[in-house]
């Protein structure tokens, strides 16, 4: 991917028509265009293309046009808009050589906006196919940023989004080919590339240390749980923040076996713990100043005979005690395991990343996650975060009057407790193991994680990526305030 601030030949160039008032508009230069795609019936709404032969003095084969739809009240189009037409062109072009992107990126942000959904858009998972699908070969961005400051977010935003994809490849591996111990060495020999610390403790090192919660969970899988800490530390970092993410790589529900029809995309179960891997990465190829670890609680969750059987108590890593009254609640006790050993190392933050409830897709639908926390301030920080990075998040409580029904007759606390706003049960379960005083954030990606329907803008079918984006915007505005 490159930025151009002069133009070039290519196979296709890509323009963004937008919706004026007086109906489909285009830069000047596209002028000759706009008869032909009105007659075609495009309106410049997003998501549309159109391709036509290039007029007489365009340096291409052909044109693209991408819907960019409406305006801002100055007449332009922010990031979302920008990474979304980028998106749709790319994914309309795959296997064309040379593609210019000559949408309106006339700032760093947009250059940087342009590129990431270009990127994202080139996105296919072939790797168990016979055929895969070619690639563009060459990708430009044209700008008249200035040439250092383009290439700076060129890079900034292949970094990003080669990230993004690592989590979206992971999401969607099959569960016989990715299970935790297989995730465990994929962290490790990333982690090596890359000079990161890599920490795995196996089952064996799991019980010596008292996790029972990550092995009740896996107990009945023949493929034993992981516990896998990658870091990363700038020498000029002031704050150090700690990433949870689930790490469930399949979920049978366990002996609470799930319904016909809910187990076939349960592979996605581990997006959390994808997406804490990729951000660590990402934080650390973009040399963020900040100490961050990332902490993937992962496991099977199989019913068997010597699964965890509802009724059971488990002994959780800081001595509490968990009724487990539903086994198919487990990604909040792997969670909390790993949040209370994460805590031990004093982070200034906490934030935890779970594919968790479907009450949180039931709330927000299948675009938008949760974002829950004791502090408004903190929690409103998170979403603002996630907005800025383009990801829709929405701040929601943890109202106190839902927590008695976590009470347990025999133990500390029930892993399930009222059903109607299980989502934020969930999320006053995780709260338990968070220190007092210490920032912290659930996010629900439940809804986002993985898309089933037909792929839009630069998002495609299977595996989305959701959080990455957040986790490190958020890591780079907490390094930046120091705070």
């Amino acid at each position: 991917m490159t930025a151009l601030t002069a133009g070039r030949h290519s196979d296709v160039v890509v323009i963004g028509a937008g919706r004026g008032p007086a109906g489909l508009a285009a830069p000047a230069d596209a002028t000759p265009l706009i008869a032909t795609a009105t007659a075609w019936g495009m309106t410049g709404a997003a998501g549309e293309t159109l391709r036509l032969p290039a007029p007489p003095g365009f340096d291409a084969g052909s044109v693209l046009l991408v819907g960019l739809g409406e305006p801002d009240r100055d007449g332009e189009y922010g990031p979302d808009a920008l990474r979304q037409a980028a998106g749709v062109a790319a994914r309309a072009l795959a296997g064309v050589t040379s593609v210019v992107l000559a949408l309106p990126a006339r700032t760093p942000d947009a250059v940087e906006a342009v590129t990431l959904g270009a990127v994202l858009g080139q996105y296919s998972f072939d790797a168990y196919r016979s055929a895969r699908q070619p690639a563009t070969a060459e990708l430009g961005v044209l700008t008249s940023v200035e040439q250092a400051a383009a290439d700076a977010a060129v890079r900034r935003a292949v970094v990003l989004a080669q990230e993004v994809n690592r989590a979206r490849d992971l999401v969607n591996t099959p569960a016989n080919d990715l299970y935790p111990e297989v995730f465990a060495a994929e962290v490790e020999a990333v982690g090596a590339g890359h000079g990161l610390a890599v920490e795995v403790l196996d089952e064996k090192a799991l019980a010596a240390a008292g996790f029972g919660g990550l092995l009740g969970v896996g107990q009945g899988s023949v493929r034993p749980p992981r516990l896998v800490r990658i870091s990363y530390a700038h020498p000029d970092a002031a704050r150090t923040i700690a990433l949870i993410g689930k790490g469930i790589t399949y979920d049978s529900g366990g002996l609470s076996l799930k319904p016909v029809g809910s187990n076939e995309i349960m592979k996605r179960d581990m997006s959390g713990a994808a997406a804490v891997f990729a951000a660590v990465v990402a934080a650390a190829r973009l040399e963020v100043p900040v100490r961050v670890s990332g902490w993937l609680a992962l496991a099977e969750n199989m019913p068997s005979g010597s699964a965890t059987r509802p009724g059971d108590v488990l002994r959780m890593y800081d001595g509490r005690t968990v009724e487990v009254l539903n086994t198919d609640a487990e990604g909040r006790i792997v969670l909390a395991d790993a949040i209370a050993r994460a805590a031990e190392d004093e982070p200034d933050v906490i934030v935890d990343v779970a594919t968790l409830t479907f009450a949180m897709r039931m709330a927000l639908g299948n675009r938008m996650f949760g974002v829950m926390s004791p502090s408004e301030e903190f929690g409103g920080r998170v979403a603002a975060a996630a907005r800025r990075a383009g990801e829709q998040a929405w701040p929601l409580p943890l109202p106190a009057d839902l927590r008695p029904s976590l009470n347990s007759p025999v133990a500390d606390i029930a892993n399930v407790g009222e059903r109607l706003g299980g989502g934020l049960v969930a999320g006053l379960f995780l709260k338990e193991f968070v220190p007092d005083g210490t920032p912290w954030a659930h996010l629900d990606i439940a809804g986002p994680a993985f898309h089933e329907g037909e792929p839009y803008g630069y998002t495609p079918r299977g595996g989305t990526g959701a959080g990455v984006r957040t986790l490190v915007q958020l890591v780079r505005e907490l390094a930046e305030a120091g705070s």
